[in-house]
């Protein structure tokens, strides 16, 4: 996509993050999910939330010229220096399909909290699984159902 560019999240970023990730709760994910409960995450996926994720984990911005059209993040998977995990990945559910997700996936795997582990998890969406699968995530344990959260847990070895 021309113009794209991605770029480390900053705090002033956060407002803009959060509506991209609760349109694609409420626009994309309510295809696949009880619309009560995609309501519920909207409320707390505020720019709060969305600060308090950068805190911990590695946050990016997809940016068309200067707007924010998705985002991604990457974390240590609970402290473990050989174990990461992908989060908030999502793109502008009118910019979906072309290329976007691939960028921000390509961005997090050249992030330092990918390189060092040995396995990258991913809590997947309904929505999203076959998206992962083509960047080459599989079933965590070849286990293909849904988790207590309602995502399908995909994981990637290095």
């Amino acid at each position: 996509m021309e113009n794209l560019h991605i770029r480390r999240f900053n705090s002033d970023d956060a407002f803009t993050v959060s509506k991209i990730v609760c349109r694609n709760f409420m626009e994309v994910n309510t295809k696949d999910y009880p619309k009560a409960e995609m309501e519920h995450l909207s409320e707390i996926y505020n720019p709060n939330k969305i600060l308090n994720i950068s805190e911990y984990a590695h946050m990016y911005v997809a940016c068309i010229d200067d707007t924010i059209v998705g985002t991604g993040s990457i974390s240590s998977f609970w402290g473990k220096l050989d174990e990461s995990i992908l989060l908030t990945i999502f793109v502008l559910p009118e910019l979906q399909g072309k290329g976007i997700g691939r960028k921000i996936i390509e961005t997090l795997e050249k992030d330092e909290y990918f390189l060092r582990a040995r396995r990258i998890e991913i809590p997947a969406s309904i929505t999203a699984y076959k998206f992962y699968k083509k960047m080459g995530y599989d079933y965590k344990d070849g286990i293909k159902e849904l988790d207590g959260e309602g995502h399908f847990r995909l994981e990637k070895f290095r």
